[in-house]
């Protein structure tokens, strides 16, 4: 029993936030194909693009969460990303969560 609880407190601390917030995603754009797109950078772990319940269609902004550091570098080196004849406006994210911020004000 114990050992599973030191399992997932290990897991849960390996976990970070996403390296990159997208905005301006067309609503064309799947998650499948924001992945692949960004893919030719490096590693994509994870894509996500959050949907509206009322439309059915995402909100035109997710995250990518990359397996490197260099993967991320890999992204911010090109100028301009652009899908389906929109520039997609990137930030890169802060790498800590925010149950590991010491003022919750952050």
């Amino acid at each position: 029993m114990a050992a599973a609880s030191a399992a997932r407190a290990v897991r849960r601390s390996s976990r970070r936030i996403f390296d990159i917030f997208v905005a301006e995603v067309p609503w064309t754009v799947s998650s499948k194909e924001l992945k692949e797109y960004f893919s030719q950078f490096g590693t994509v772990q994870r894509c996500q693009l959050p949907f509206d319940k009322e439309t059915g269609f995402h909100r035109r902004y997710g995250w990518i969460k990359f397996s490197a550091p260099q993967d991320v570098q890999n992204v911010f080196q090109k100028d301009s990303h652009i899908l389906e004849g929109t520039k997609l406006s990137l930030k890169q994210q802060n790498q800590r969560r925010r149950s590991q911020r010491k003022n919750p004000n952050e």
